[in-house]
């Protein structure tokens, strides 16, 4: 363990060459809401915003160091580890090709580009990190490249454990982690934090946080060994992936499954809309996970600790925005689509509108068909400011013989007419 606390303390020097501290911030509106002393570790600041370049460029550091002539670097990502590449790639004048899926989002295509010109070129490939990392693979072995892998080799660990070195030297004299709250994707980042801050801190316990339709660490823990996923959602881009890395999963097979939380897909789209229109803080679904972990915990965890989430990226294309508003307003329960069945009759629009209360609002309304001749099926969209609002309006429907089916949860009806 002592090595590598002086192999992280040697490679943080490096890095500081190239790139400045991210802020380790105190967050007030947290710390009230939760009763607990929260600190936010800012990698969402960094220069790419997002904690992957640190892995990044101590991977080209440390081979450059072998060999300097060293040329055609290659990599998969999803979006962060993509950009901290390309930095990398310009900042070292060498040669790279990302191999990046074709979901990825826009935003994130176009900031690694931009960070990367003229030294890197992208391949757009597969609907998923899997795949596109299968890509680069192949063309490694085609052309004779150099694998950067985005998580599971022991340089980008080494790398990513600087965050724990960096923040423990920002935290005030006397202040102490009680607990460390990591987003975990392919466990790059909880490997070398989790294996640096149990020799500097060892008091701090952790918890990991995970997409629920991605649980690659939990289910591995469960089973004793690593689990590879099917049909991961690919929402959460940051974090979706389908099976942990090989030697990540050795440094964090000692914790326990009830150590990782599973944040809702939904429930972290109401995160990142609290934490913007409150905080002013951009967070990509993956940079919410550990905020988000906040509200999944016993009380008891939290109540009176002091606690640190690192905020891991804020690459957010804000083309996304709607959907993200929508899926936070359904899962906070100020939203719902119900299936009306109006009468076809003069009037009977308007006393459905009576129904409303004062602080709901009509946010879609489509005629679907004629279902019979003395009604019609319209599709409504209600947003309000109470979720208790609908359980009134339910009963007015109720009472006013109005027969209706909420879709808002069920997937295969919404998806058809939404």
């Amino acid at each position: 363990m002592a090595d590598f606390v002086s192999e992280t303390a040697r490679v943080h020097a490096d890095l500081k060459a190239v790139l400045e501290p991210t802020p380790l911030q105190y967050n007030q509106y947290l710390s009230d809401l939760h009763g607990a002393d929260i600190w936010l570790k800012r990698e969402d600041l960094s220069p790419v915003r997002s904690y992957k370049i640190r892995g990044a460029y101590t991977f080209f550091n440390e081979i450059l160091k072998q060999d300097a002539s060293a040329e055609n670097f290659v990599c998969a990502s999803a979006g962060n580890h993509a950009q901290g590449f390309s930095h990398a790639c310009r900042n070292y004048k060498k040669h790279g090709v990302i191999f990046m899926p074709v979901t990825t989002p826009q935003q994130k295509i176009m900031k690694t580009k931009s960070f990367g010109e003229p030294f890197v070129e992208i391949i757009l490939i597969g609907d998923s990190f899997d795949e596109a990392n299968d890509a680069a693979r192949k063309y490694c072995k085609e052309k004779g490249g150099i694998m950067v892998p985005p998580f599971d080799d022991e340089r980008i660990i080494l790398g990513q454990a600087t965050i724990a070195k960096e923040l423990l030297e920002q935290l005030p004299d006397g202040v102490k982690i009680d607990l460390m709250i990591l987003p975990v994707g392919g466990g790059g980042l909880a490997a070398g934090v989790t294996r640096y801050m149990k020799s500097q801190s060892p008091d701090t316990k952790f918890c990991f946080v995970e997409p629920d339709n991605a649980p690659s660490l939990q289910n591995s823990l469960k089973a004793g060994e690593r689990i590879k996923l099917h049909g991961i959602d690919n929402f959460v881009d940051g974090a979706a992936v389908a099976e942990i890395g090989a030697t990540n999963f050795d440094y964090l097979k000692s914790f326990d499954a009830d150590q990782v939380v599973l944040a809702p897909t939904n429930g972290v789209c109401a995160t990142m809309i609290e934490m913007l229109n409150i905080e002013g803080v951009v967070l990509e679904p993956a940079g919410a996970l550990s905020v988000d972990a906040l509200k999944r915990l016993p009380k008891e965890q939290i109540a009176g600790k002091t606690i640190c989430c690192v905020t891991s990226g804020g690459n957010f294309d804000f083309e996304r925005l709607p959907e993200v508003k929508e899926r936070a307003l359904k899962f906070s329960g100020l939203k719902k689509y119900f299936i009306l069945k109006l009468p076809q009759r003069p009037g009977a629009l308007k006393d459905f509108l009576l129904m409303l209360g004062p602080n709901d609002d009509i946010a879609r309304f489509e005629y679907l068909k004629k279902s019979a001749r003395n009604f019609g099926s319209v599709l409504i969209g209600i947003e309000t400011t109470d979720a208790k609002n609908f359980d009134a309006l339910k009963q007015k429907f109720d009472e006013g013989g109005l027969g209706f089916q909420d879709i808002t949860d069920n997937d295969l009806v919404a998806s058809l007419v939404i």
